[in-house]
């Protein structure tokens, strides 16, 4: 796929996407399988948006998927991260995709902006990720009370 820059994205990392919406019909084991969190990199030669590798979290369970995931983030580097949300509202259970821009005060990008921006790991809590997700609608995220 070509963008506007001249960047590619790689198609394992349309695949990426592309998958979330298959497992969402699979029976239930099957779903346990899935892809919780995916980091996306520039390629070496900087052409090219790719699936970093090693960097995916499959749907396990764990305590908190969350803290998990923000721990996967690089340290000095940006990157691109998907996350696969779930989340309760007043009404219902919900799972959303999230798609954050991870660019640490550090990194080359620092100054770009987008909504889901996070610049330290304290940007990136609970409370201020579900405020994303539907704001005072949400009583809990990733099983836990908001």
């Amino acid at each position: 796929m070509n963008t506007a820059s001249g960047v590619q994205v790689a198609d394992e990392v349309c695949r990426s996407f592309y998958d979330r919406e298959v497992w969402k019909c699979s029976p239930p084991e099957e779903i346990k399988k899935r892809k919780k969190a995916v980091l996306f990199c520039l390629s070496a030669d900087e052409k090219c948006i790719i699936v970093e590798g090693g960097k995916e979290m499959m749907t396990l369970t764990m305590t908190n998927p969350f803290k998990h995931f923000v721990g996967m983030l690089p340290e000095k580097d940006w990157c691109y991260a998907l996350y696969d949300a779930s989340f309760e509202t007043k009404e219902s259970r919900k799972e959303e995709l999230i798609f954050f821009l991870w660019a640490p005060e550090l990194s080359l990008l620092k100054s770009i902006k987008r909504e889901c921006q996070a610049n330290r790991p304290e940007d990136l809590n609970r409370t201020c990720t579900a405020e994303k997700l539907g704001g005072s609608l949400i009583v809990a995220f990733e099983g836990c009370p908001g």
